[in-house]
């Protein structure tokens, strides 16, 4: 077993001419929902100053480019208008083209494996995957379906029925159902606040973010571009400075009237955007270009809606039965913090070493821009392994409805 292992992270480190490369991973900004940074913005003002800050920092041409596909949940007509708006805005020429993919929170993680999967398949040879999220303008009804088939809504299928209750409630059941306490899920997110706190100051996001610079007031409709105030967003707001397990115990339940969920244990309602450029190695290497990581594979698995959250349970041993390796082979694992509560049930079922889980926090201190946030952990966990000289990682979440995704990679 051990020999067999060993030759499956030899493979996985083994490069090819037709690895597909990461050329650069960031993201922008991370901020509150209604009161933060981007309250102003339009989700295509957030992502046009990623997406040119993804191309600049790979070291490419924006014609370069041939395909762009960003994750997004719930903007309106799927953000396939507006998205290819903001890439003309951006400069990308005509010939690149533009689509959007909706995996509900890992969004923006299926759309670095599309692109991968067309570079793979020798369609492209260069794309853009990233997402984006304006959850202060899209936010509320779009989060539950409101106009839902009766015969959906009433279906003798519990499944069915299942897949519209709110997050929240799924969050308990996983409470309820697998014995995770209030007083554990708020010592979780203690840690994750302390470390996205202390990540900040020490200036480790500063890599991965792009600034971005929005209008600070209004919206500035009827008014030239020029005659609006305008402000640069260059840090994380999401970050609270000074959280303590006794300022979450005095928290009340945000679900259930005795649930263990809270607006301190449970990831942030917020606006974001992220880009990641992919290449086919041979193309990378013929332009001198030097990749910084490469896409190594992609498993999606299902489980009950109403139990969304254990998901990544199911995705990360696919993920890494396929590729022959062990949860220890991996260095750093960007899970993502939907609520404490699954994070908790997550890592003790997969027995992985919270060391090297989201060392610099995650979405419950960050925040959860829901079709950014797999690019963005990306971002994330290729500048951390980075600082670390290299090493293995994995981006996984789980997803509305009932999903788990998980995603393997390697720094370089």
């Amino acid at each position: 077993m051990a020999l067999r292992v060993g030759r499956a992270l030899q493979s996985v480190r083994t490069k090819s001419p037709d690895d597909v490369v990461l050329l650069s991973s960031v993201r922008s900004p991370i901020t509150k929902a209604f009161k933060g940074g981007f309250k102003n913005a339009w989700p295509e003002d957030i992502l046009v100053p990623v997406l040119r800050g993804a191309v600049s920092r790979a070291n490419i041409q924006k014609a370069d480019v041939q395909d762009i596909l960003i994750g997004n949940v719930l903007a309106e007509l799927g953000f396939a208008k507006t998205g290819r708006m903001a890439i003309n805005h951006a400069g990308f020429p005509n010939g690149t083209t533009f689509h959007t993919v909706n995996r509900q929170c890992s969004s923006s993680l299926q759309a670095v494996a599309y692109v991968g999967y067309a570079i793979a398949s020798g369609q492209i040879d260069v794309g853009i995957a990233g997402g984006v999220e304006s959850m202060t303008r899209n936010y509320g009804s779009r989060g539950i379906p409101v106009d839902v088939s009766p015969s959906l809504r009433s279906s003798p299928v519990k499944d069915s029925r299942d897949c519209v209750v709110p997050m929240g409630i799924t969050s308990e059941n996983v409470k309820e159902r697998y014995g995770v306490d209030r007083v554990a899920q708020d010592e979780y997110a203690a840690r994750s606040h302390a470390r996205a706190e202390n990540a900040q100051k020490a200036g480790r996001f500063d890599e991965e973010i792009v600034p971005v610079t929005v209008q600070s007031r209004g919206e500035g409709e009827g008014a030239e571009a020029d005659d609006v105030a305008k402000t640069t967003v260059a840090k994380d707001d999401t970050i609270r400075p000074g959280v303590t397990l006794e300022k979450l115990a005095t928290l009340k339940p945000a679900f259930k009237p005795e649930g263990g969920s809270t607006a301190g244990n449970s990831s942030q309602v917020s606006d974001g955007a992220s880009a990641t450029v992919l290449a086919r190695r041979s193309w990378a290497e013929s332009r001198g270009l030097a990749p910084i990581g490469r896409f190594a594979g992609l498993r999606v698995t299902g489980c009950a809606p109403d139990e969304m959250g254990i998901a990544p349970v199911h995705a990360i041993p696919s993920l890494l039965g396929a590729a022959g390796l062990a949860a220890a082979d991996v260095d750093v694992v960007e899970l993502n913090e939907a609520f404490a509560s699954q994070t908790i049930y997550c890592l003790d079922r997969l027995r992985l070493d919270p060391d090297k889980v989201n060392p610099n926090g995650g979405a419950i201190a960050l925040g959860h821009p829901t079709g950014a946030t797999g690019a963005r952990q990306l971002a994330t966990l290729m500048a951390e392994l980075g600082r670390r000289g290299g090493g293995l990682g994995v981006v996984s979440m789980c997803a509305s409805t009932g999903m788990g995704v998980a995603g393997l990679f390697v720094r370089e």
